[in-house]
């Protein structure tokens, strides 16, 4: 139990940081839907889908491998791993840059290559930044890690605070009148919702300023025979990293091809992007834990292969994950009504609301599948992550393309959901083969399945009356909070409680 109490700390650690500093980068959707319409932010959805199968390519599983070798030697490792994605990264985002023009071109935005330049080097930053970070988590530098990404966070908020409601309202005369010649000098319409990847690039490019010391002790090294080794290891990694994250923004690649005219009454298939991508982002609450968890976990698991207790402890962590996300699936959903006021800022944006508990969902179980994938890594199967997430990738894109034209955007979330599902399933299918872990599935979907109803009853019988809803589903939550504390009353009551509860 105290393995498991160390590592909740570290979770919660990072759990904290990543809670709050993404809180903050939630701020950016109530800036961007005040100052953008669907159709203008659709290029944001889409370019930055991009750039997450991107941060995988740049990468390509380094990061495993650092943590799964530095053991043997720390500081060789950090050079030859660091060496490889510094010339690489600046490979790929020189060729993106040089061909900026013909790309954009290809993607539908003609005339925006600025967009794709900015792009290139913020990648180029994320990759050359990644070991530095890896090795903070490696290191326990927890303090370090929190304060670069919270900062990070902070600046390209307020940049975008500066760029978006500053200059932009103030060139378009919404007040400040007498500021407006020097706005219309500083903002450029012309390159309108390419701030937005302007203030990331400038934040972005303070993550140096918090890793001088680790960039300063880098020396360029090379060793053929060992990076074959680390490329045998990592690049199934990357593959499975590749396919799970082209899974995850697949839905938006397809959405604006294969959504019929006029589906939406009205509404462009760019602007059906717009309302999805931003919908879609009430959902990061779920991926918040899984962050913070696999920060904490992915070390700490690949450290402990000879530990006879590790099944155990993965089982009892994956379950408090999931009892954790279960209420935020629930706290989400019984509160949409207001979020989608405080943070979709233009009533259009609220169309696409109802996909939210279906990703949720989808995003409990891909944390799931995160969780449980250790058992690939500790026994250096991560073939099997490739197959797996290769699957699900396949999975989503025939349903996205079965269902879009038929459902729209609650087609995506559909086709998500059932790919997060069955990769889960796989994976808990072959690890109990390869790697038995002693899991309480029955208790998981017991969980999940009163959850979803009680979800589903709070939906389906809205409250509109902001002072009666939110006392009456935090009663609902309390009620549920109590079962679940009745159910795991072995581990979460001291013993004279659990005492008293057998007698009643």
């Amino acid at each position: 139990m105290s393995v498991l109490k160390k590592l909740a700390g570290e979770t919660a650690s990072y759990g904290i940081s990543t809670i709050l500093g993404r809180s903050i980068n939630f701020l950016l959707v109530f800036i961007h839907t005040a100052a953008f319409i669907p159709d203008e932010l659709g290029v944001n959805v889409k370019l930055y889908s991009y750039v997450a199968v991107a941060n995988i390519i740049y990468t390509y599983g380094m990061e495993t491998a650092f943590f799964r070798f530095a053991a043997e030697d720390k500081h060789k490792f950090y050079n030859i791993i660091q060496s490889a994605l510094l010339v690489s990264s600046t490979l790929f985002s020189g060729i993106l840059i040089v061909f900026s023009s013909s790309i954009i071109q290809e993607l539908g935005y003609p005339n925006k290559e600025i967009y794709l330049i900015w792009l290139a080097i913020i990648v180029w930053i994320d990759a050359v930044t990644a070991i530095p970070f890896a090795r903070l988590r490696l290191e326990k530098k927890t303090k370090k890690f929190v304060v670069a990404k919270i900062s990070n966070i902070l600046l390209n908020v307020a940049l975008n605070v500066i760029f978006l409601l500053g200059f932009k309202k103030i060139a378009e005369g919404e007040y400040l009148i007498f500021l407006q010649p020097l706005a219309q000098k500083l903002y450029s319409p012309s390159i309108g919702a390419g701030y937005i990847f302007l203030a990331n690039l400038i934040a972005n490019a303070s993550f140096f300023i918090f890793l001088r010391k680790e960039m300063a002790d880098f020396r360029f090294q090379f060793d053929k025979e060992i990076f074959k080794d680390l490329w045998i290891y990592a690049y199934p990694i990357m593959i499975m990293g590749l396919a799970g994250m082209v899974n995850q923004v697949f839905d938006r690649i397809l959405l604006e091809r294969f959504l019929p005219e006029n589906f939406y009454p009205n509404r462009t298939a760019q602007a059906a992007l717009g309302i999805y991508g931003n919908a879609y982002k009430l959902s990061i609450f779920m991926a918040l834990s899984t962050q913070a968890f696999r920060y904490a976990a992915e070390p700490f698991f690949l450290s402990k292969t000879a530990d006879k207790n590790a099944p155990e402890t993965l089982a009892q962590a994956t379950k408090w994950f999931m009892i954790v996300c279960i209420f935020i699936w629930l706290g989400v959903c019984m509160n949409l009504d207001w979020l989608k006021v405080l943070f979709l800022r233009k009533k259009i944006y609220w169309e696409g609301v109802s996909v939210v508990p279906i990703l949720l969902l989808a995003n409990l179980f891909l944390g799931i599948y995160y969780n449980i994938s250790v058992w690939f890594k500790l026994n250096n199967k991560t073939y099997f992550g490739t197959y797996i997430t290769i699957f699900g990738l396949l999975v989503t894109a025939v349903l996205n393309i079965i269902l879009i034209p038929r459902m729209g955007y609650m087609g995506c979330a559909i086709a998500f959901f059932v790919s997060c599902f069955s990769m889960t399933a796989l994976c808990y299918y072959y690890g109990q083969k390869y790697y038995p872990v002693p899991y309480k599935i029955k208790s998981a979907f017991g969980y999940i399945i009163t959850a979803g109803a009680l979800i589903y009853f709070t939906l389906k019988i809205p409250i509109s009356n902001l002072w009666l809803s939110i006392p009456y589903h935090l009663i609902l939550l309390g009620l549920y909070t109590i079962g679940v504390i009745i159910v795991e009353r072995d581990t979460v009551l001291p013993q004279r409680w659990k005492d008293r509860l057998k007698t009643l």
